[in-house]
């Protein structure tokens, strides 16, 4: 079986493990059926942009082209970095944007993916956003009417708790087990001055995710369309927008927005 299109990160449903489905061209490819086959993946250099559709030399911001990066609002540096968003002050690429995506009510999250992690997600791509790291566990922090207020709350916490992810840890599991989400929320919320404080969630739902994985290479190699042309092994799991193959390639789908991509499965 062949598809073939630019590529667009995986979406995703909150199943138990997590069912991935890939859009390529017009056809979504849901992927935990091809787990355990033999895929090919083939890119014959043309990239374009994921929001004007041009064709680009290099993909920038994870799909964009160079003008676009600096003009689309979905690629403006406070996508990820939020305390830099001005939305609240009228101040955006595109208002209407804004009005959409960053005047909205936002989560400041913990979350474990290769340890406790803090971020900030727009409250309807929330259980996205987890899968997207590969957290097998989350828990809801604080709610706030914008994106601004979301990033100063998670800045402050950055003095007490990462918010970056260790792609090789998360994809081995090598995570800490002791970790109790309700105890670290209580901890850390303490930890927010009172101009803060006041926007701690009282939800305190944990949120727990599990993926379609059948084996665990013991060494991992990240490999891209950068370097090579064809991608091909069995595919034994997937985790986050990470393709895992049998031995040990694993493909950053998310990476590759833009990249026009054939794919075949055999088996």
């Amino acid at each position: 079986m062949k598809y073939q299109g630019n590529l667009i990160k995986m979406r995703t449903e909150p199943n138990y493990p997590v069912d991935y489905f890939l859009p390529l061209g017009n056809n979504e490819i849901p992927m935990n059926t091809l787990i355990g086959k033999e895929i090919s993946m083939r890119h014959n250099g043309v990239i374009n942009c994921v929001h004007c559709g041009k064709k680009t030399n290099k993909s920038y911001s994870q799909g964009f082209c160079y003008n676009c990066m600096l003009s689309a609002p979905e690629a403006d540096e406070s996508v990820i970095r939020p305390e830099l968003s001005k939305s609240h002050l009228g101040i955006a690429r595109d208002m209407d944007w804004a009005k959409e995506n960053d005047l909205i009510d936002h989560f400041v999250y913990l979350s474990v993916t290769s340890d406790l992690k803090v971020g900030v997600t727009r409250y309807h791509h929330l259980y996205t956003r987890w899968i997207d790291q590969g957290a097998i566990m989350a828990i809801k922090l604080a709610t706030t009417p914008n994106r601004h207020i979301a990033g100063i709350i998670e800045v402050f916490l950055k003095k007490y708790v990462a918010d970056k992810t260790s792609w090789s840890k998360m994809l081995k599991g090598e995570i800490p087990v002791d970790i109790n989400l309700l105890t670290e929320k209580d901890r850390i919320a303490a930890l927010l001055p009172g101009e803060l404080g006041k926007y701690v969630e009282n939800d305190n739902t944990v949120f727990t995710f599990s993926y379609p994985v059948i084996s665990i290479p013991a060494n991992f190699k990240q490999v891209g369309f950068d370097d090579s042309s064809e991608i091909k092994g069995t595919l034994t799991g997937i985790k986050g927008q990470y393709l895992i193959f049998d031995d040990g390639k694993v493909f950053n789908v998310r990476k590759h927005n833009g990249y026009f991509t054939e794919i075949d499965v055999f088996g």
